[in-house]
């Protein structure tokens, strides 16, 4: 099955999208890599739709990637007297402590010291994300004592966020520690880890999944942002994570961080999702916004690897329409000449190694003669991750001998993945591509494609060898013959 986009599309899987019917339509509409949002549901049940997952990878025989969200650490307010809560009234102090006993119109428990230790007086508490809004006058070890600065409904259990301290709390929590082991044990291919604030927090969950998976970091925090070129450099892809960052940072910010993240990920040749709320109204409508469909489109313009639907796909009335829709933009937006000239005005002359240049030779030869495909025989990931960095116009074909590294690489912008016999040389790797150019549609025996790979074989990172192929049956017979 040969898309008709570049970009990828990542559906969450919930209550309306667990059985094998659904998972295999959102296949077939569009969605290439298939999320499981641990913040929801069981494992037991988590497993169930992963299973389903990989039979439909089998049944399709197309590489599924398959993202597991982690929770992160949840700051909630405790309860109050009253079920519904009370209503805090503008420029009226509100007390936040360490008391269990239940909240009034005046206080309430925050049962979380780390909260207390960071905060600082004129420091922010956003609350029920972030309808209401406390400023923080004075505070010590167990209190915080505040201002309404935005009036509104709080009640039982509703999220704080703190956006403007650095909080001194782990990016994973008890529950994200098993169910992080949880899923690498059951094979994920990326794991998305919430609450990143700094590299460290990115290395500290990396040193527990010890290569099972892929580690992309979830940008939605202040701190995030401020400190992204080490995160980044310690992440193996990210998420723009704009609900959180909408609530933590003004709205009109966001989209100018959107843009820096998308170009910052493209330049180390990291894949980028952009995610929340892309096509929320269809959660209740057959058909989105406008707006929607802009913000879904300005996100493909930019050259984000992926775009993602959440409760959409997951827990909506029309799943399958969604991604759909989602599809149709992409293959929409990419056909229009404008993307194109923003995609090439956005590159990066980037050519500090062999490999950098051995890439971009590659796009500059399939983009001025007549070639069909770029096909990538790599063992890691890393030739066909740089391949895709050139967002070339040409087709990209990732050829790899291992079936993990094929599904990661189903999250990368315009990697059409592919199963392929392990090589020793390269002659071998050209034969192959051949061959996979030809089975899926990309070129007939007339016409030629790029193979780029790295030799020694089976070394990751050694990207150094380009040629021009002819995909005819000449080729394919020197090559069996040797």
């Amino acid at each position: 099955m040969r898309r008709l986009r570049n970009v990828k599309i990542v559906a969450t899987l919930g209550p309306a999208s667990s059985d094998y019917k659904t998972i295999r339509a959102l296949f077939e509409a569009g969605a290439d890599v298939f999320r499981l949002n641990m913040s929801h549901g069981t494992q037991d049940e988590q497993k169930a739709r992963y299973d389903i997952i990989r039979k439909v990878e089998a049944d399709t025989g197309r590489p599924i990637c398959v993202l597991a969200d982690l929770q992160g650490p949840k700051l909630r307010v405790g309860t109050f007297v009253k079920d519904d809560g009370e209503e805090l009234v503008e420029g009226a102090a509100f007390r936040m402590d360490l008391d269990i006993t239940p909240g009034d119109a005046t206080r309430v428990n925050l049962p979380h010291p780390e909260i207390f230790a960071a905060m600082v007086p004129g420091s922010s508490l956003l609350v029920n994300d972030g309808k209401v809004r406390l400023k923080v006058e004075t505070c010590g070890k167990d209190f915080a004592n505040c201002i309404v600065a935005v009036g509104g409904a709080i009640s039982n259990r509703k999220g704080v966020n703190v956006p403007d301290v650095l909080l001194p709390l782990a990016a994973l929590s008890d529950k994200d520690r098993a169910d992080l082991e949880f899923v690498c044990q059951l094979g994920v291919d990326w794991l998305a880890l919430s609450f990143v604030q700094r590299a460290e927090d990115v290395l500290e969950a990396r040193a527990l999944v010890k290569g099972r998976a892929a580690i992309m970091s979830k940008i939605e925090k202040p701190s995030a942002v401020k400190s992204l070129d080490s995160i980044l450099a310690v992440s193996d892809g990210i998420m723009v994570a704009r609900g959180d960052l909408g609530v933590e940072l003004p709205v009109h910010a966001v989209p100018p961080i959107q843009k820096r993240l998308v170009r910052a990920a493209r330049a180390a040749a990291k894949p980028v999702i952009v995610a929340t709320q892309m096509l929320e109204s269809m959660i209740e409508s057959p058909v989105p916004t406008r707006a929607e469909v802009s913000d879904v489109a300005t996100a493909i313009y930019e050259g984000a690897d992926a775009v993602m639907l959440s409760a959409e796909s997951a827990a909506g009335q029309y799943p399958i329409e969604a991604v759909t829709t989602m599809n149709n933009v992409a293959i929409s937006v990419e056909s229009d000449p404008i993307y194109r000239e923003v995609i090439e005005a956005s590159r990066r002359g980037t050519k500090n190694t062999v490999a950098d240049a051995i890439v971009s030779a590659a796009r500059e030869i399939a983009e001025t003669t007549d070639i069909k495909a770029i096909c990538c025989f790599t063992q890691s990931g890393t030739t066909a991750s740089l391949v895709a960095r050139e967002r070339p116009r040409t087709p990209i074909i990732a050829l790899t001998p291992l079936v993990r590294t094929a599904r990661r690489l189903t999250l990368t912008w315009g990697a059409h993945c592919a199963i392929a016999e392990p090589q020793d040389r390269f002659k071998g790797a050209v034969l192959a591509a051949v061959r996979a150019a030809r089975s899926d549609g990309f070129a007939t025996t007339t016409d030629q494609i790029v193979v780029t790979a790295g030799v020694p074989f089976n070394v990751p990172g050694t990207t150094n060898i380009l040629r021009v192929a002819p995909c005819d049956e000449r080729l394919i017979s020197v090559s069996e013959a040797e």
